[in-house]
């Protein structure tokens, strides 16, 4: 359930608030702050596993996790925010900004059981309207992929139909296999546990 402030704040208020970082983080939208839901196991899984897929096949962009996005009057965090490394801000020592002022390149959320999906949609049709090239809202229980391009319609994605991502990103994926991350059953467990893999 997330939960919300009741009363009318200005972004420059919000980003002042001392407890918008802590998990579940913060967003700020019409001049609202609202809570994240403490993500669950399954979404937690196909978040670390869509980063190291974007990772593996990509030079040019970073896969990032709940990376706050402020833009166009609203303060964003998406599950996975994938951004082109030139879109960094660097400071005087060559490290990035902390803080990102523009949309993501890519913006992905994945729904909970207790979350309303309107809320993601709205934040994907907002990123991409101001400068995000591609969002997808993935939702476990459906076992489908809302994806969302800049004028055209979302298209949902089931089974076998191929997923849309960035063209610069080297990666081929499906709905189905997105969502066989999710199987692992007692033997897999244990062969990782056993093989010290923590991948």
């Amino acid at each position: 359930m997330n939960i919300s402030v009741a009363s009318t704040i200005k972004i420059e208020e919000f980003l002042k608030l001392p407890d918008i970082d802590e998990s579940p983080a913060w967003e700020y939208i019409d001049g609202v702050a609202i809570q994240k839901t403490m993500p669950k196991i399954r979404h937690s899984i196909l978040q670390k596993q869509l980063i190291t897929e974007v990772d593996n096949h990509s030079q040019k962009y970073a896969a990032l996790p709940e990376l706050r996005c402020n833009f166009w009057g609203r303060s964003i965090v998406p599950d996975v925010a994938v951004i082109a490394w030139e879109s960094f801000k660097i400071n005087e020592i060559g490290e990035p900004e902390d803080n990102f002022f523009q949309a993501p390149d890519w913006s992905i959320e994945i729904l909970s059981p207790d979350q309303k999906a309107n809320r993601f949609i709205d934040n994907l049709l907002h990123c991409i309207k101001y400068g995000c090239q591609l969002g997808w809202m993935i939702d476990p229980d459906d076992y489908s992929v809302l994806i969302f391009t800049p004028q055209q319609a979302p298209q949902v994605c089931r089974g076998n139909s191929p997923l849309q991502v960035l063209k610069e990103i080297d990666l081929e994926l499906t709905a189905e296999q997105v969502f066989s991350w999710l199987k692992i059953g007692k033997t897999q467990i244990q062969d990782k546990l056993i093989k010290g893999d923590r991948r």
